[in-house]
């Protein structure tokens, strides 16, 4: 079995729900499972739900009929008749999505988090699958939920694989075509979790190990792995080959085209993963599989913006010593911080971190009462794999170097624009 993964941008209007249906009429669909993500900004528009919801904003109706609004829309454009079957499915998930409103008691954030946003994968794979139906492409549709288990983190779950293998082994049917979500898990209770933003990816791999599955397919709108963000850097090159551990670098420094988690599964299990584009799905794209390291061999650079950057010294000038950076951590652990760089000298320890869940100000005031702190926001981390002076001074330019750090392979720099 292949696993073939679609993302928001292949799914964004009733256009790229067409395309994905060309897709796989051009490359196959017997014996595959499709995962699909929410369509286009949907994700970010339930958060704004969200928002509303927990400030009690009088938009929050409104924001609801933005999202309803907008997938009516691509119904519209994609069936000739309004009492089709689609735009009562697509109401059932719309009338759980406001139930879920109006009875929920939970003040935790987390939790009603993935209860609310998971509706966007949910109602991107009955439009996809009702359209394939109707196009003859006949297809089995899964509640992903009642597959894969995991804990209760909401946001970040971690997966049970025990549960889910056995799950997945006896409910995925072969030689025929499944349709599910990404991005989704539940746990013990059955209530929704979500696997981490661009969790999708990771989905597929979680499939493919525990089917055992030939290859997985990530279909995005670029031909395949870049060796930079082209959003950022110009004349983007493609990399033909990667091996699973230069992919594992590459995620590990942020680079967006593969999701962190998804390669470890697949690396255990040695299953091929290939990146290729929905506009050109017949061109090779990238293969990430056991072999070279890399083809071509060139500088790849990775850049994450929204950093910050905290230095702490002690207040007496004594050693920051290995107790110290233990407690540091702990308590980045505990709070979600994510470290994607450390710098540390005798009386001084610096981290270029991440703050998805908006716990820095607690973190500082807790660090603040036994270390002088020092930060700056929204900072930029650029890595460059396989780097050399020319590189970085390309990078460098224009930019105020706050730190920098160099390995044989890698260079990082913390840079203020």
């Amino acid at each position: 079995m292949k696993i073939f993964k679609f993302g928001g941008a292949s799914v964004k209007d009733a256009d790229g729900v067409k395309n994905v249906l060309e897709v796989m009429q051009k490359v196959g669909h017997e014996n595959v499972l499709v995962i699909v993500s929410a369509m286009g900004k949907t994700t970010n528009a339930f958060e704004e739900v969200i928002k509303n919801y927990f400030e009690k904003s009088p938009a929050l109706q409104s924001s609801i009929q933005e999202v309803k609004k907008y997938h009516n829309q691509i119904l519209l454009d994609l069936f000739d008749d309004e009492d089709h079957d689609a735009f009562y499915a697509v109401n059932s998930h719309f009338e759980d999505l406001e139930y879920f409103i109006r009875s929920n008691k939970s003040p935790n954030y987390n939790f009603v988090y993935d209860q609310i946003v998971s509706f966007g994968e949910l109602l991107s794979t009955t439009i996809v699958s009702t359209y394939f139906n109707e196009k003859g492409l006949t297809n089995n549709w899964i509640d992903v939920r009642n597959l894969i288990k995991t804990d209760n983190a909401y946001r970040d779950a971690n997966v049970d694989w025990d549960s889910t293998q056995k799950r997945i082994a006896k409910n995925i049917k072969k030689n025929t075509l499944n349709i599910t979500q990404g991005f989704l898990g539940a746990d013990e209770n059955n209530f929704t979790t979500t696997l981490g933003r661009e969790g999708s990816d990771y989905s597929a791999a979680i499939f493919a190990y525990c089917i055992g599955a030939d290859s997985v397919t990530i279909w995005k709108d670029v031909p395949g792995v870049l060796n930079a963000d082209p959003r950022y850097f110009e004349n983007a090159l493609l990399l033909n080959q990667i091996s699973y551990r230069e992919a594992i670098e590459l995620a590990f420094y942020g680079a967006s085209v593969i999701h962190p988690k998804t390669l470890q599964p697949l690396q255990k299990k040695e299953i091929p993963l290939y990146v290729k584009s929905f506009i050109n799905p017949l061109l090779p794209g990238t293969s990430v599989s056991r072999g070279a390291d890399l083809e071509p061999h060139i500088p790849c650079y990775i850049v994450k913006k929204g950093q910050l950057l905290l230095s702490l010294s002690s207040l007496d000038f004594s050693f920051i010593m290995e107790e110290h950076i233990s407690e540091i951590f702990a308590l980045f652990h505990q709070h979600k911080l994510k470290v994607n760089l450390i710098q540390n000298s005798a009386i001084s320890f610096s981290v270029c971190i991440e703050d998805k869940f908006n716990n820095f100000t607690e973190v500082k005031n807790i660090l603040a009462k036994k270390f002088k702190v020092t930060y700056n926001e929204n900072v930029s981390l650029y890595t460059i794999r396989h780097f050399d002076e020319k590189v970085a001074e390309i990078v460098e330019n224009n930019k105020t170097v706050l730190l920098k750090q160099i390995s044989r392979e890698t260079m990082q720099i913390v840079t203020k624009e």
